[in-house]
């Protein structure tokens, strides 16, 4: 198994009318497994996007549709949206923004990434229907990771601080 997980993602964009930022592609299937009820009977059948500016409340969008979804449409916290704790970062294994915070503050390291990083190689996550991007995680939480170990002011070299590799992949694969 890869040490990310492939989530399929078509190839296109477009972007969102209220902040104007570009979206990410997501999948039907993102949405339906994150949409509240009432909002998944305002699902169409056009292409949706994800909108990752933490100040737009707008989560997908479908300009097609003249559609979109905001914070209180998903049934989930949005982490790059969210301010204030728990900011989820890892929606298949229930990490948050805190648990690395206080991992580093306890030992001057994170296993995090490691952490999940094994369990994508084990086959375990679910980053399509659980992570609201439909994307896998890895890249961001040691994005995350490293911005916290930095500000942390730790005096471990970067190897020390943070055993994995930033991925390559985290990628996607296109359909």
């Amino acid at each position: 198994m890869s040490e990310c997980c492939q989530v399929p993602i078509v190839a296109n964009s477009a972007h969102c009318r209220l902040c104007g930022r570009k979206g990410q592609s997501v999948t039907r299937r993102t949405m339906e497994h994150l949409l509240v009820d009432s909002a998944r009977a305002r699902l169409e059948d056009h292409p949706y996007f994800f909108c990752a500016t933490p100040t737009c409340p707008v989560v997908y969008f479908s300009n097609e549709a003249d559609s979109y979804f905001c914070k209180g449409d998903v049934r989930v916290r949005v982490g790059v949206k969210e301010t204030e704790d728990p900011v989820p970062i890892c929606y298949c294994f229930g990490i948050t923004e805190k648990m690395v915070r206080d991992e580093i503050a306890a030992t001057g390291r994170t296993t995090i990434p490691d952490y999940i990083k094994a369990q994508i190689k084990s086959g375990r996550c679910a980053c399509e229907i659980m992570n609201p991007s439909g994307r896998c995680c890895l890249g961001v939480v040691t994005g995350i990771a490293l911005r916290l170990v930095k500000r942390s002011g730790s005096t471990r070299k970067r190897e020390e601080s943070i055993a994995a590799s930033m991925p390559e992949c985290c990628a996607v694969t296109k359909s």
